[in-house]
């Protein structure tokens, strides 16, 4: 009895250089199970082909023409809400990843990243994860003037556990890899997760991932 082969996760890239869409593709060919199914050079175009070609996950720079990533992005979520939405830019400022999370995208990769961490963040956010590059978390952990019912004074609400737990959210962790990370059962974990959401009121892992990066609280995605 043969085993069947898995499916290939189905990839759109949108960027405005063709030499950066041809990186793209090279990196990602590097891996039989990624096929990329469409190339955009603006959100415009991006948000027909995604339409068109039903991708499993859109790639998408921020600055282009004719929509740049990030109205594109909140198009291909409304349109398209299987789709997962990956940003990737040269720009780490915190409003456009704040941005991003906020518009419900899975992730966000600097252009510097190894292909691998492309590859990865793909991989990741398919399996229904998330994904942050290290440097993105970082900029964001920055510590700054804190404003009353803030990030880091509702972390206060949360118990050790409940931290551990978001984090592991936020990082794109089952339940079950949770679990085993922290050595309690995949119920415990259900608890907990409810408990800090019902604390926070957030109901969605992109409010929680959001929440995460603001605290300051994500280790490297």
């Amino acid at each position: 009895m043969t085993t069947p082969t898995p499916a290939r996760i189905r990839v759109l890239i949108a960027d405005d250089h063709a030499l950066v869409r041809e990186g793209l593709r090279y990196v990602l060919d590097a891996d039989p199970l990624i096929e990329v199914v469409a190339e955009a050079s603006n959100g415009r175009v991006a948000v027909e082909l995604a339409l068109e070609h039903r991708p499993d996950v859109v790639v998408l720079d921020i600055p282009m023409p004719a929509d740049t990533g990030l109205p594109a992005a909140a198009r291909v979520r409304e349109l398209l809400p299987a789709a997962k939405v990956l940003l990737l830019s040269m720009h780490d400022q915190g409003e456009y990843v704040r941005e991003g999370v906020r518009i419900g995208t899975h992730g966000y990769l600097l252009k510097d990243s190894a292909g691998e961490e492309l590859r990865a963040a793909i991989r990741a956010v398919h399996a229904g994860g998330t994904f942050f590059s290290p440097a993105v978390v970082r900029r964001l952990a920055v510590a700054e003037a804190v404003p009353e019912h803030s990030p880091a004074l509702q972390l206060e609400l949360l118990t050790p556990r409940e931290r551990a737990v978001l984090g592991g959210v936020a990082r794109g962790l089952t339940n079950k890899a949770i679990a085993a990370e922290l050595g309690i059962s995949r119920r415990t974990v259900e608890a907990h997760r409810e408990s800090l959401m019902r604390k926070l009121q957030i109901h969605s892992v992109a409010g929680l991932t959001r929440f995460a990066l603001e605290a300051g609280i994500v280790e490297a995605g």
